[in-house]
């Protein structure tokens, strides 16, 4: 079933390469022999290959193979999600790197940052990859009779809304190329935060209705566009000033009600090679150790965590430990003694032959490794590879319990307090961690439990923002700001710089404070 699906999603990526400057963000035409035009008006069919290279976009470096890459940068640091878990999970508490790249330093000990960091400009040039590609397909697709045309439609602006969504998150401001744009040449205007805010949620408004509850895997659902507008609202206070945890709780809630989503049994199953069979998983980026090969995507959690040092590789089916990623004691922290708890997420470190303190976060041995996301699958056998073909679950349900659990805590209209329990109860018992009460239920248990629950999937840094524990001296974690113990950073932190190579691409773009 899987290499069905992969064959539709990345089967005809030749037809839609393209080679462009890593800051342009209006110039991206694709590079085929017949222009775009032509090409679907030949064959209209050919808009599912187009649609699968969007969809990929967020997996894989390049059309052709896990050396090549859409952009002007190293394939192998550059992918998508790569540069969402570098940005997102290794600049917070829980997961730190050792390799001291130039510029991953800084990340991991969330000190030091500047806009000429390459790790920046990698995601700045990802998301402006995927935009400007959505806008010359949806310039096309009015004029061509295809069949379903409104749903890809849809699902190419849910494409496009989800690359922007990590501009509001991660830089704070940047352009808003659409299909209205494409073929212009002078340079966009700047457009805040709130602008991109308003932006992506009136486009996922329009389409939420439009997508079907049930789509071929991997693609965008009417799940998918509530997620994502639950996430949007939940962290409207930090995007705009404006908290909107009722909004963010009805979508939640339209997804734990009206969607087709079950937990799964078992956690270790979601972070699975055969997690594609998983009621829970909303939306997932594809990975296939034939089909789809990338030094991002799963690959990167997997490979990174391990080192034959320390840990048998092919236990968790790989052929290759790059020892690179290891969490500290904020993350397994929160489970107690990890030894003792009856949690199955605590379980998921790899101990033996490591340190529980951090002393050096360069030293393999210092610190645990996560074995929770393995290259092995969950239910029949499976053999070891260089690439992963575990998905990348962006957003599953048990993210959608903890919201409304969030959202019922901070007291929004058409939550309650005893459903926000079941809800929570049902995450940790499928984990067979012990139930809550309801006065157990606080902020401070629920930023906790996201930890728990979410780390490594590209939520942790944004959370602490929302929670406000992310810059000062109120949460320290172990090298924050570069110091063992950790130290307050700036709220500037709050915001990463835009890269210097986009602000000199585009005069109209100004720096994010603080940065220089």
């Amino acid at each position: 079933m899987k290499n069905k699906i992969l064959k539709l999603l990345f089967g005809l990526v030749a037809i839609f390469t393209v080679n462009i400057s890593c800051t342009d963000d209006l110039n991206t035409k694709p590079l085929i022999e017949l222009s775009l035009e032509e090409l679907l008006a030949d064959d209209p069919q050919a808009v599912e290959g187009i649609l699968s290279r969007l969809y990929g976009s967020f997996a894989l470096s390049g059309a052709d193979g896990p050396e090549s890459s859409d952009i002007s940068d190293n394939a192998g640091e550059s992918p998508f999600l790569r540069g969402i878990i570098n940005l997102q999970d290794f600049a917070a508490d829980a997961m730190k790197n050792r390799w001291g790249d130039n510029g991953l330093d800084q990340l991991t000990t969330t000190s030091d940052w500047t806009p000429e960091n390459k790790f920046f400009r990698y995601l700045y040039n990802r998301i402006f990859f995927t935009i400007p590609q959505c806008n010359n397909l949806l310039s096309i697709l009015p004029n061509v009779d295809v069949e379903n045309k409104d749903i890809i439609i849809s699902e190419v602006r849910f494409i496009r809304a989800l690359a922007n969504y990590y501009l509001i998150d991660v830089f704070g401001k940047g352009v808003i190329p659409t299909e209205n744009t494409v073929g212009q040449t002078e340079s966009l205007p700047e457009a805040s935060r709130q602008e991109l805010f308003d932006f992506v949620e009136s486009e996922l408004l329009e389409i939420e209705a439009v997508l079907p509850v049930n789509n071929t895997y991997g693609r965008a659902t009417k799940g998918a566009a509530q997620m994502l507008l639950a996430k949007l609202y939940l962290n409207a206070g930090v995007y705009t000033g404006s908290t909107n945890y009722d909004a963010a709780a009805t979508y939640a809630n339209k997804i734990i009600t009206e969607g087709p989503y079950s937990l799964a049994t078992d956690f270790v199953s979601l972070f699975s090679a055969d997690n594609d069979s998983s009621p829970e998983i909303i939306f997932p980026l594809i990975a296939d150790n034939l089909v789809s090969q990338s030094f991002g995507n799963t690959t990167y959690i997997v490979n990174g965590s391990l080192n034959d040092a320390t840990i048998p590789l092919t236990q968790f089916g790989a052929t290759e430990g790059w020892g690179g990623h290891r969490s500290s004691k904020a993350w397994y922290g929160l489970f107690g003694d990890i030894e003792t708890s009856t949690d199955v997420r605590a379980s998921l470190f790899w101990t033996e032959g490591h340190n529980f303190e951090m002393e050096d976060y360069k030293e393999w041995t210092d610190g645990y490794p996560s074995i929770k996301f393995r290259n092995t699958n969950f239910t029949g056998s499976s053999l070891p590879s260089a690439f992963s073909s575990t998905d990348f679950p962006l957003f599953r349900l048990a993210d959608a319990y903890l919201m409304y659990a969030e959202c019922a805590v901070r007291g929004a209209a058409g939550t309650d307090m005893g459903t926000a329990v079941q809800y929570v109860n049902a995450v940790r018992n499928r984990s067979n961690a012990t139930s809550i009460t309801q006065s157990d239920l606080t902020e401070q248990f629920i930023i906790d439990e996201r930890g728990r629950e979410l780390n490594l999937e590209g939520h942790r840094r944004t959370d602490l923002i929302r929670f406000e524990m992310f810059t000062g001296n109120s949460y320290l974690w172990p090298w924050k700001g570069g110091v063992k113990d950790g130290t307050s950073i700036p709220d500037t932190y709050k915001l990463f710089p835009i890269p210097s190579s986009a602000i000199q691409a585009n005069p109209n773009l100004t720096q994010n404070p603080g940065y220089f």
